[in-house]
């Protein structure tokens, strides 16, 4: 590996969050955004080739040396690292909203969700998965809400358009109509007597 390779490998194996590439570029002001990105290349590709257990991906942002996702479950199982609390339905439903629809009003959030939102929304800010991001125009200014980096970070996605389309989603989450085994019996018993 180059040096610049490994300065930048070092640096990410430090940080316990993502490092933008303008930050990396900082560690050495004579490399070219060029340079920056083909030795980012090679960090990808040394650990890709060889095997290793852990990847350098590119989310929320920025560039982290991540524990490849089949090794997740059993590193969690022997808790080995921490796992970031879980968000609840309530939660991750306001959370979707706010990334598709941002920015977005509380208001605009629970006329959607039917309930109302205030202790969702501080629980999300406080997480920093959301954060204001201006005011409305309309009667009273009401603060309009959107999603963050961190958010990025999370969900491991690079930029919303990552997201999934709301077609994609309508097919996901689209249940299969169960098979009734009494009526393929009767439909085979059919097929016996010549009915």
């Amino acid at each position: 590996m180059t040096p610049l390779a490994k300065l930048l490998e070092a640096a990410l194996f430090a940080s316990a969050r993502p490092i933008a590439t303008d930050e990396l570029a900082a560690l050495d002001g004579d490399a070219s955004p060029a340079e920056l990105q083909s030795a980012l290349d090679e960090i990808r590709e040394h650990y890709d080739v060889e095997g290793h257990g852990v990847e350098l991906a590119e989310i929320g942002g920025g560039w982290q040396v991540l524990t490849r996702a089949e090794y997740t479950e059993a590193i969690e199982r022997a808790q080995l690292a921490s796992r970031p609390s879980r968000l609840s339905g309530a939660a991750l439903e306001t959370l979707a909203i706010i990334a598709y629809r941002q920015p977005i009003s509380r208001a605009e959030i629970e006329e959607i969700r039917g309930v109302a939102v205030g202790s969702v929304l501080k629980s999300l800010h406080e997480r920093g998965l959301i954060d204001v991001v201006g005011r409305a125009e309309g009667l009273g200014r009401p603060l309009l809400y959107g999603t963050t980096p961190v958010f990025l970070e999370h969900f491991a996605l690079r930029h919303l358009e990552e997201l999934p389309r709301s077609d994609e989603l309508a097919v996901a989450l689209h249940r299969p109509e169960p098979v009734l085994a009494d009526a393929a019996a009767s439909d085979d018993a059919q097929d016996e007597t010549g009915a």
